[in-house]
């Protein structure tokens, strides 16, 4: 006491105070109104002030005045140690009677104890028994949602990482085909230069029926060639399916892998799949059906041929491809169209935002069988036809 006197003497709201069972050492009643007016003093000069108690009349006063709170560090009765958590707004509850109680201290003994405490007493413990209950449940609620929050982010991490990998793969195989493509027409194109030679000189020599028609079958067989390295038939993709229902297992062409069905086609013709962890969406023509038990259908691919025995059109409509493949299928047809004689042609590429018109044109001013051109006058397409004189 002689301390505290000296406390409430020179202190300010600059300094800390520290009370280590405020009003101990007398009797509690007295003592708990003597630490409830210190503390109310102190409150009132703003000074900053943490005491430790086992009153429950201090409990009750952090409760009902402003600017104090309660505050309860948590005690494991079943181990009888503290657990170090500290609760900010929770009175703590005092243990004793169970504590007495997993010491060894006789039932009758307790009860007895239990019946000198005054109803208020017990009603106060028990209202503070059930507030650190509810805070025990929500702090294992709390630490549950973290789990599942965490949990999800890594599911998350995993779709992510696994989409980025099938997006590698698939532009890897775009990129594969586009190449091997552009391999194909290279060949097409020197094989079609080699017979266009062949025919000029048969023509200047007056060749054969027979010459012509061994050409004629060697081009058709080039062609057979390179269309089947374009378009190479994939026995094992089968047929696309006209639908599919929940649990089907399929395979995903784009990407090279299988999946399980979630849900039957929409609108769109989009299907939901799931692959492990990770749920997307694909074509139905970008799926084939894997029958249990069953061989996937085989399927052949037929080669489109002709350039040298049948009639070639007049016009060549690349409308709805993209640069690059138009580029090709005008090559091709060029060549084709000189092996049948023509002497103009037309190139339908549409208007559109110009790109594929101006990307056209200039290929066609560096073609070797090209000795001008023009866009399309009225009645003949105009801006969106490209009009082509051959040598």
């Amino acid at each position: 006491m002689t301390n505290i006197v000296t406390i409430m003497q020179q202190v300010t709201p600059r300094d800390l105070v520290l009370f280590d069972e405020l009003g101990a050492g007398t009797d509690p009643t007295e003592g708990a109104a003597l630490a409830q007016s210190i503390l109310t003093r102190l409150l009132h000069i703003r000074v900053r002030t943490v005491a430790t108690t086992h009153y429950s009349e201090l409990k009750v006063f952090a409760m009902t005045t402003e600017g104090v709170e309660n505050a309860s560090v948590e005690f494991d009765v079943e181990t009888l140690r503290p657990t170090y958590r500290l609760s900010i707004g929770v009175p703590g509850k005092s243990n004793a009677f169970e504590i007495s109680r997993r010491l060894g201290l006789a039932e009758n003994l307790i009860e007895n104890a239990k019946k000198l405490l005054s109803s208020e007493e017990i009603r106060f413990e028990d209202v503070i028994a059930d507030a650190e209950y509810h805070r025990q449940v929500a702090e294992r609620e709390r630490q549950l949602a973290q789990e599942a929050s965490r949990e999800t982010i890594r599911l998350r991490d995993e779709a992510e990482s696994l989409r980025r990998e099938m997006e590698q793969r698939r532009t890897e195989s775009v990129r594969k085909a586009k190449e091997e493509a552009r391999r194909i027409l290279q060949d097409a194109r020197q094989e079609s230069e080699s017979v266009i030679s062949e025919l000029k000189r048969m023509k200047k020599e007056a060749g054969s029926a027979a010459d012509v028609n061994a050409l004629r079958h060697r081009l058709d067989k080039g062609i057979d060639e390179m269309s089947e390295g374009l378009n190479p038939a994939r026995p094992e993709e089968g047929e696309v399916p006209e639908t599919l229902r929940p649990g089907d297992q399929v395979k995903v062409l784009t990407f090279g892998t299988n999946a399980s069905v979630l849900s039957a086609p929409n609108s769109r013709g989009e299907v939901e799949l799931a692959n492990g962890n990770m749920k997307f969406k694909a074509k139905l023509q970008d799926l084939r059906l894997i029958r249990h038990g069953e061989p996937a259908p085989k399927t052949t691919v037929k080669a489109k041929t002709g350039a040298l025995t049948r009639s070639v059109p007049m016009e060549c409509d690349v409308r709805g491809m993209n640069l690059e493949e138009a580029i090709g299928a005008v090559e091709i047809y060029l060549d084709e169209a000189v092996l049948a004689g023509l002497h103009e042609v037309s190139v339908i590429h549409g208007k559109g935002t110009g790109v594929l018109r101006s990307g056209l044109r200039q290929e066609l001013r560096r073609n070797r069988h090209v000795k001008s051109i023009r866009p399309g006058m009225y009645g003949e397409g105009e801006d969106g036809v490209t009009v082509v004189t051959l040598k």
